[in-house]
């Protein structure tokens, strides 16, 4: 136990090196990476002290982090369940989350999210497409703008977009394109990064959408442990909220 202390504390810290190099030293999420790890190799430490008060801690402390991790592991399992969801189409509309927009280009996670859209779109000629999410900080467009100019660009016809531009998290992208548009009591596509449609379908039906269905788009290889534990996180926070 003293040797897997160390290494899987390492291993956290070494992560968080890995996702930042890659993402960013403020990537989304990453302080859970250096907490963990340090939460671990301070049980190794103390683990070791000759006083035994200190020992008797590191011993709390390790329980809690295995609790806390097990609870992590079950909604993980739930994230993953999301992310394998298939397409089967049909549906009278898809809404299409957004995600950063950098400057007005689309970030990694929404490009991602627009070439399963224009996929989704040619494969499914009758179904009108809603692209949700409004402007934020370093973003000089709407997210929605920058999926609409992508996607004409692209040959999928204007009359087929609607544009939802005020939203800025996911509850809001699915009630605003609900108010504009009915979607909620028809079969609707919520279009997301894999690792996010578990979460928004639950807020799908918790908003009394009828019929969600999830259409999972790619996510970034090199970030996808860390988007499913974050995704983890938020699921767990929610359901002690009682968001779902």
């Amino acid at each position: 136990m003293d040797m897997i202390t160390l290494i899987v504390g390492g291993a956290c810290l070494l992560y968080y090196a890995l996702i930042a190099v890659y993402a960013g030293a403020d990537v989304n999420f990453g302080w859970f990476w250096i907490a963990l790890g340090c939460a671990f190799l301070v049980v190794h430490f103390a683990s070791r002290s000759p006083v035994r008060v200190i020992r008797i801690g590191a011993g709390a402390l390790l329980c809690i982090l295995a609790a806390g991790l097990l609870i992590l592991a079950v909604q993980s399992a739930q994230v993953i369940a999301g992310m394998s969801q298939k397409d089967t189409g049909g549906t009278d509309h898809v809404i299409v989350l957004g995600a950063e927009v950098k400057g007005t280009r689309p970030s990694r996670s929404l490009l991602m999210r627009l070439q399963k859209a224009e996929e989704y779109a040619k494969e499914n000629p009758d179904t009108t497409l809603i692209l949700s999410g409004g402007q934020g900080s370093g973003e000089d467009i709407s997210e929605a703008q920058c999926m609409y100019e992508y996607l004409t660009t692209r040959g999928i016809p204007g009359e087929r977009l609607i544009l939802e531009g005020r939203s800025t998290n996911t509850r809001e992208n699915l009630r605003f394109s609900d108010e504009l548009t009915g979607c909620s009591t028809s079969r609707c596509g919520i279009l997301s990064n894999s690792f996010h449609i578990c979460r928004a379908l639950l807020l799908a039906r918790k908003a009394g959408y009828s019929d969600p269905v999830g259409i999972p788009a790619r996510s970034d290889p090199v970030l996808q442990v860390h988007l499913v534990v974050r995704e983890a996180a938020a699921l767990t926070v929610g359901k002690l909220r009682g968001e779902f």
